[in-house]
């Protein structure tokens, strides 16, 4: 008896939900993200209410592919699903977190929600070694102090976490 061939690896790629903003959405997000590109734009079909217009964009972010959808407007964005940023530093975390709250919403802890109303972390890398510390008091700190920014204040943590 043969065993079974192995199944080829599934392409998993997570589909974001638009009224009519997933093209525009997109293009934005290639223009924050070096690296990033869309890579097929598929439109509604002939004789459709949206003839034309975008109905799939294929599109990466840093080597990561997505999927954006102009489906209606049944569904809408939630916290519940973000996307997350990691960045190196404080400048790197200030312009990215710039460029993604243009027009959108700041929220507690590192988070946004942009103007097409998806959800984003934006997280400095040494937020998350301080919040992983050995000492437990260091990591309480921090995460105590970050529980209250809206944007990372990376300085602002170490010092909290150094009890200053």
């Amino acid at each position: 008896m043969n065993a079974p061939a192995a199944a080829a690896p599934h392409d998993i790629t997570p589909c974001l939900w638009f009224d009519t903003q997933a093209e525009e959405a997109v293009t934005t997000w290639c223009r924050i993200f070096a690296g990033s590109r869309i890579t097929r734009r598929t439109a509604w079909p002939p004789g459709s209410p949206r003839a034309g217009q975008a109905l799939l964009v294929e599109f990466e972010l840093e080597g990561r592919r997505f999927t954006a959808l102009n489906g209606g407007p049944h569904y809408r964005h939630s916290p519940a699903f973000s996307l997350a940023v990691h960045c190196d530093d404080q400048a790197e975390t200030d312009r990215v977190w710039d460029a993604l709250l243009e027009g959108g919403t700041p929220q507690q802890c590192g988070w946004l929600t942009d103007r097409f109303g998806v959800s984003w972390q934006v997280v400095p890398r040494p937020l998350l070694a301080l919040m992983g510390d050995p000492d437990p008091g260091r990591a309480q700190r921090a995460t105590a102090a970050m529980m209250q920014m809206v944007k990372i204040d990376i300085a602002a943590l170490q010092r909290v976490a150094d009890g200053g």
